[in-house]
């Protein structure tokens, strides 16, 4: 175990942050903290690196912990240079090297057993802590995070913001801590770098923390989840994947198990208030027995993101002919080329994810599709019935003198206010949000203004720039949602790779010099453009020899262990079955009683699989 949270509070200003955070973090543990903007991420990150004290609850740290910590600000010195700043990361073994160095130049003239045993002793230490291949390292580190080489030379002072942060990244995955923390770690980084990152973590031999809003890469990286939520931690043993499917089944029944506690709480409030009312000595005895009753119940906090119930549905009005939109040879000029040979045949129903390099000239694409920019070279035809809705990543489209509800029942006089109302409710702008003022509004809520306008054009065809930028979690799964019961044609732009695999059923990639077409997601187009090790080029024989070395008493021990798996399997099963009875839903005591018990049963599978998966080696 490297660190140990129990029961850690937080307040700033008088305002309870943080009510209740437990976890503890094990070697090799990879950890994805999630939540709400606000919700106190950052802090538990800065409290875990002794940047920010805490009020109460406990933290233990194990005695020979090593943490690196990347913030989204950095300390580096201005004056050297990209490479000067990673090499600062080997200075130890450096200096190493250079005692070697001074007593080789001593062993020339100088035989003496002491030389040589201190320089036996240096030699070793360096072999032991890799050290011949420090220089490598570096420029692999740097390059995969996309440093080219002749930028290793340039003075920090030189570097953009977001080549400081590329550069501390490197720095902390020189060090390779025994705790490594990464707070956004994929901002500014192209989809290269992310992918090498990704690799990189993926097999990184010590415990890793991150907060990010990319749910691909937190999906790819993590095998455990912290969710942070009304100020309590959550833990979930599993990647994001799972963790939102489990996510969306509890939150339901929190709902519900709040909703029964407010009732009751109700129920007993008017029982007191009655009994009061009668201003007898026996029933204001009464009211005050149901005071301390009340007093006793530990309150629920109702759910955070909770998802509003959708009243409009976004059904085209018109139903567009199977031939949609058709670009052929298309090619874009400026000053210099943008794209050429673009071609693009989209059908009805399909939704399709336009990606590519940065400046490669997606959006240039989408403008011309939608007729704001001239086209060089090339026809493009819409087919039969093609209604068109374009959701503008710059969001032009919004009158900066209208609140939300003005703008909204101005573009659809026919909506009543409780459409509007509720429609708006779906992307977050509930109460009175919906009388902001879109002048002072987010990127994000603004994002979310022009996408709830898009849904209620009612066209068949929706062309999407970025919609998920600015968007947090709760606002891109509603996104996905609607998008995915949409009975049109969508064809999007987006970087965000878990919306392309939750919505995508085509991926066209966009080159300089033409497109090219994949069937399926982003994971499946990723997979067909690096094709996987072919079955036949495994070496079939290395399981059956490992097989035969596994002696009898391993066997045995091998099959005891998948009886006991077996039957937790079965009694966990049992237990979540339990779960989905109504007695069990109505009743929150003895529900969380249950799953408290299938968390410690699954604890005990998951030791009892790493001893299984140990003995088959």
């Amino acid at each position: 175990m490297l660190i140990e949270c129990s029961n850690i509070t937080k307040s700033f200003q008088g305002e309870l942050l943080l009510k209740d955070i437990t976890f503890k973090i094990e070697d090799h543990d990879k950890v994805a903290v999630i939540g709400v903007n606000g919700a106190g991420k950052t802090t538990i990150l800065d409290i875990l690196t002794d940047q920010q004290s805490y009020d109460s609850g406990d933290l233990f740290k194990s005695r020979d912990l090593t943490v690196g910590y990347l913030k989204q600000h950095h300390d580096l010195d201005n004056e050297k240079t990209v490479y000067e700043s990673a090499l600062d990361v080997f200075l130890p073994l450096i200096k190493i090297e250079d005692r070697m160095r001074e007593l080789e130049l001593q062993m020339q003239s100088d035989h003496s057993q002491t030389i040589m045993n201190e320089y036996d002793a240096l030699t070793q230490q360096f072999q032991n802590q890799d050290g011949f291949s420090y220089p490598s390292r570096i420029t692999g580190i740097l390059k995969g995070l996309g440093f080219l080489e002749e930028e290793f030379q340039q003075k920090i002072k030189e570097l953009s913001g977001g080549q400081k942060t590329r550069l501390c990244l490197a720095r902390l995955l020189l060090e390779e801590p025994k705790l490594l923390i990464l707070d956004e770690p994929t901002n500014h980084l192209d989809s290269y770098a992310i992918s090498f990152l990704e690799n990189y973590l993926k097999s990184y031999k010590n415990a890793l923390i991150v907060v990010s809003h990319d749910r691909y890469f937190i999906d790819t990286i993590s095998n455990k989840i912290i969710e942070i939520e009304n100020g309590r931690s959550t833990i979930y043993n599993c990647h994001y994947e799972e963790y939102s499917i489990k996510k969306r089944t509890q939150r339901a029944i929190d709902l519900k198990h709040y909703i029964n506690q407010q009732k009751e709480i109700k129920r007993i409030q008017e029982s007191i208030d009655t009994l009061k009312s009668f201003n007898r000595e026996k029933s204001i005895k009464r009211a005050e027995s149901k005071e301390k009753q009340l007093a006793k119940i530990e309150r629920i906090d109702k759910p955070e993101n909770l998802p509003s119930a959708i009243t409009v549905q976004f059904h085209p009005a018109v139903e567009s002919g199977y031939d949609v939109l058709r670009v052929d040879d298309l090619s874009m000029r400026y000053d210099d080329i943008v794209f050429e040979h673009c071609c693009l045949d989209i059908k009805k129903g399909e939704r399709v994810a336009i990606v590519g390099e940065n400046g490669v000239g997606k959006t240039t694409l989408f403008k011309a599709i939608v007729g704001q920019l001239p086209i060089t070279r090339g026809k493009i035809r819409f087919g039969s019935h093609v209604e068109m809705a374009y959701y503008d990543q710059e969001h032009e489209s919004l009158d900066i003198s209208k609140t939300i509800f003005k703008e909204i029942s101005d573009t659809f006089p026919r909506m009543t206010n409780h459409e509007i109302r509720s429609t708006l409710a779906m992307f977050n702008f509930k109460g009175d949000d919906v009388f902001k003022d879109i002048a002072i509004l987010s990127g994000g809520e603004r994002g979310r203004v022009v996408l709830t306008e898009v849904l209620l054009k009612q066209a068949n065809l929706l062309i999407l720039d970025e919609p998920t930028n600015h968007l947090d979690i709760a606002s891109k799964e509603v996104l996905e949602d609607a998008l995915n019961s949409f009975e049109g044609t969508i064809l999007f732009i987006s970087h965000d790779r878990y919306f392309i695999n939750k919505i995508a059923t085509r991926v066209i990639e966009i080159t300089k010099n033409g497109t090219h077409s994949y069937q399926g997601n982003y994971d499946t187009y990723i997979t067909q453009k690096i094709p996987p090790v072919k079955n036949n080029e495994i070496p079939v024989i290395t399981k059956n020899k490992q097989q035969q070395i596994i002696d009898k008493k391993t066997k045995n021990e091998i099959k005891k262990l998948e009886r006991s798996i077996d039957q937790l399997e079965n009694e966990i099963k049992d237990l979540k079955d339990q779960l989905n009875l109504d007695e069990i839903i109505n009743d929150y005591i003895q529900y969380n009683q249950i799953t408290d018990l299938i968390e410690e049963k699954e604890m005990i599978l998951m030791e009892i699989m790493e001893k299984w998966e140990q003995l088959q080696v």
